[in-house]
């Protein structure tokens, strides 16, 4: 269990990045949905213990994270949105060098940089620099690395950043299986892959927790009012558009109604998508 109190951070430049969050997050895997500049990055760091909070408390298992960081450092993986690594390294070397850090045993390193470099799909370019890889061989490196030491709490900043279809797949095959005896922390604005992989979502928005419930529960209030309607439909004051969308580049609208908008609207059934839309419309009413 993950549980954050009154956690504020304002930055030097005057920004207040987080106010007043409250979250009490449980295992397995944990969706963090928000718009740019939102504050998840900004949450995700203080998790990790990259920066200071300003006030409140951060608790996971029995560790006061805030006032004992290098506790919760051994327990915890991290993947950055971005990250560097060295240039002469190649994916083995900078592996085992970050299993080195970790203080992992040497049995403990040979046998994790193994299965890690089979479920990244990284075993056949165990020897080539890291610097010279693809943008999603980079990725799976980094989510590799994240994995090392077995963490009980593993922090993700857009982990399938530049991951093609069947990369994306395959990662998520090993977040579905790492997140059975962990807390997972995934960040992403590919709403879809929330909605499919986590069982619990906070949502975010200017640096304050809005909502944070089951996936069944966010959407849930939204059953039997989203519609889509034809693009130059007239609707109601009541009618929120939440978002144009398009079918073999046919346009049209999705709409939040209590009840049917026009004489051409069909019901669909809601999802995690429309929630985020709908809070994103309110927030700018």
């Amino acid at each position: 269990m993950l549980t954050v109190k009154n956690l504020n951070k304002t930055y030097s430049d005057g920004t207040q990045a987080l106010k007043e969050v409250n979250l009490e997050l449980p295992s397995g895997m944990i969706g963090l949905l928000g718009p740019n500049g939102a504050g998840k990055s900004s949450l995700m760091r203080t998790l990790a213990c990259l920066q200071h909070a300003d006030s409140g408390s951060i608790t996971f298992n029995d560790i006061d994270v805030l006032n004992s960081p290098n506790t919760l450092r051994s327990v915890l993986g991290y993947l950055p949105q971005y990250f560097g690594v060295y240039p002469h390294m190649s994916c083995q070397a900078l592996l085992e060098h970050i299993a080195v850090l970790k203080g992992l045993s040497h049995a403990e390193i040979k046998q994790q940089t193994s299965e890690l470099l089979d479920i990244t799909n990284l075993t056949q370019a165990a020897n080539k620099k890291v610097s010279r890889f693809s943008g999603g061989m980079r990725q799976r490196f980094g989510i590799a690395q994240a994995l090392l030491g077995k963490p009980q709490l593993l922090i993700m900043d857009e982990p399938t950043a530049g991951l093609d279809p069947l990369e994306r797949e395959r990662l998520h095959d090993v977040l579905v299986n790492v997140s059975e005896q962990k807390l997972v922390l995934l960040s992403t604005h590919i709403v879809e892959d929330i909605e499919n992989l986590c069982h619990h979502a906070a949502l975010i928005n200017k640096g304050t927790i809005t909502d944070s419930h089951s996936i069944s529960q966010l959407i849930n209030p939204l059953n039997d009012s989203v519609w889509t309607v034809p693009i130059d439909s007239v609707l109601p004051d009541t009618s929120v558009v939440l978002n144009k969308q398009y079918h073999f580049g046919q346009p049209s609208l999705r709409v939040f109604n209590k009840t049917s908008p026009c004489v051409d609207a069909i019901p669909v059934s809601a999802c995690l998508q429309d929630r985020y839309f709908l809070e994103q419309s309110e927030a700018m009413a």
